[in-house]
């Protein structure tokens, strides 16, 4: 036990750079708190005394602002950071070193019995206000973006962001390994969604479109002059003038500067 409350206080140390001392650690990080509160209900709940594991269980929800389930199987070195609004369900499963932000929903879609609740891979980040709902696998070492709502299975050391969820970055090989690295180097895993370079695949998916537009008519004006010169009577057509302010919005959007 107290090996597996040394580990809890370490995994504190390596994941906040706030945390100053153990003193500090175990007086004052509600997200440790609720973890233990949770391996004493879940063990409870495991010899059957399941009243007794659901009342400490609201306990720990009054006293820390964070509802674990105590059906809910956690692994070690689990760090809930702040953890107001943390929502754990009956049927999830989390695996080692998986750290959650505030907000975090991990919760199910369906009131038929049985498994509901995702699964966790070990090593995954979860970003302040995810909701990750549905008896699904979330990969080892993926990142779940802030505010982003997931609601299928996401691979292996995938980042998602978005409503619904996106995967932005998959990688498959050493050259898109080093891709995601950098990435999450400029992103910082984007546990409060203020990331200025956080990728937006709607935006990126418009620009290109816009892109192709633009060579599609570079090209239209070239046959166009080609034809000129081949037929001195061919009249090239007008086309009907666009209006600006039609494409504030896409601008906006494609640029990241949309309030």
């Amino acid at each position: 036990m107290f090996e597996r409350l040394r580990e809890d206080i370490n995994s504190v140390f390596h994941r906040d750079p706030a945390a100053r001392n153990t003193f500090e650690v175990l007086t004052n990080y509600p997200g440790l708190h609720a973890l233990l509160f949770h391996r004493f209900a879940h063990w409870l709940w495991g010899l059957g005394l399941k009243w007794i594991a659901r009342t400490i269980s609201t306990i720990a929800r009054w006293l820390t602002g964070i509802e674990i389930h105590p059906g809910a199987t956690i692994g070690r070195r689990f760090f809930i950071d702040h953890g107001m609004g943390v929502v754990i369900g009956e049927t999830t499963i989390i695996g080692d070193d998986v750290t959650l932000y505030q907000g975090v929903t991990l919760g199910g879609t369906s009131w038929n019995k049985g498994k509901r609740h995702p699964t966790i891979g070990n090593g995954v980040v979860v970003g302040a206000g995810a909701k990750i709902l549905g008896p699904f696998e979330v990969g080892a070492g993926a990142k779940v973006g802030s505010n982003s709502v997931v609601t299928k299975a996401v691979p292996e050391g995938a980042t998602v962001v978005g409503i619904p969820g996106r995967i932005i970055v998959k990688p498959k090989g050493e050259e898109d390994d080093q891709r995601r690295k950098e990435m999450e180097e400029r992103m910082g895993f984007d546990a409060y969604g203020v990331t200025e370079e956080m990728p937006d695949p709607v935006a990126r998916a418009v620009r290109s479109l816009l892109d192709h537009m633009h060579a599609v008519d570079d090209r239209i004006e070239n046959m166009c002059k080609a034809l000129r010169k081949v037929n001195s009577e061919y009249q090239n057509g007008a086309l009907p003038p666009l209006q600006e302010e039609d494409f504030d919005c896409v601008r906006d959007d494609s640029d990241g500067t949309r309030g």
